[in-house]
């Protein structure tokens, strides 16, 4: 299984999903230069998390309209299982993969700290690894990681088991019901404020057990299973 990892003049998290997804994993991933306009041979893709370009004008607009995300699109409307992880989830927001806005944390202060998510949704091929409700330790490392919609969006997310994961007992940004990740509604596009790489080996991990893990784990099961159906 291939995973291709986009990388965008600032990315600075997607060395730390590489090395997750091919010595911890067993995954073989690639990294894909943001001009890329046309990508094939691979399963998945992953936008990792960084300031993209800057984060000049508002964080992920100018990486929205690269030609990688532009051929990202297509993928996932086609299936392609997608993840997009702090940068790489304001960057699927503003190329409208996925609905809302992450505007700047009510502290108004960059948060990099450790915080605690509960599954609402383990039927994606992000999370399917995972029981329903169940908590894991997570860090969270973001200034403009604040998820805010429209109350006819958040009810719409709701009804259609698209709100993914929400911050337990901890909401480090402000986010419209404790929202942490969000899918479409297809479900194979996923975008999260934390950061599953820095949490999938107990060497590194808050509780000591790497249970961010799973959010990788559940997309190889998946990749497996889709490739004996």
């Amino acid at each position: 299984m291939k995973i291709g990892i986009a990388v965008f003049p600032g990315s600075n998290c997607d060395r730390d999903v590489h090395h997750v997804l091919n010595n911890v994993v067993g995954l073989q991933a690639d990294f894909i230069w943001h001009t890329k306009d046309r990508i094939s041979g691979y399963d998945a893709m992953i936008i990792p998390g960084g300031f993209a370009f800057g984060d000049r004008l508002r964080a992920g607009i100018i990486a929205a309209h690269s030609p990688i995300v532009q051929e990202v699109k297509r993928l996932a409307k086609d299936g392609m299982p997608v993840l997009g992880i702090c940068n790489g989830f304001q960057i699927l927001v503003e190329s409208g993969l996925l609905p809302g806005a992450l505007l700047m944390n009510d502290s108004l202060r960059f948060v990099c700290r450790w915080t605690k998510v509960k599954v609402q949704n383990n039927h994606t091929p992000f999370t399917q690894a995972f029981s329903k409700r169940e908590e894991f330790n997570i860090p969270v490392a973001h200034g403009e990681g604040r998820y805010v919609a429209t109350p006819d969006i958040v009810k719409d997310l709701k009804k259609k088991n698209q709100v993914v994961l929400q911050y337990s007992h901890d909401d480090p940004n402000g986010s419209t019901d404790l929202i942490a990740a969000i899918c479409n509604e297809q479900g194979n596009v996923m975008g999260m404020m934390p950061h599953p790489e820095r949490a999938s080996e107990s060497i590194i991990s808050a509780s000591g057990s790497g249970e961010a893990i799973g959010i990788f784990r559940s997309l190889a099961s998946f990749l497996e299973q889709r490739a004996v159906a």
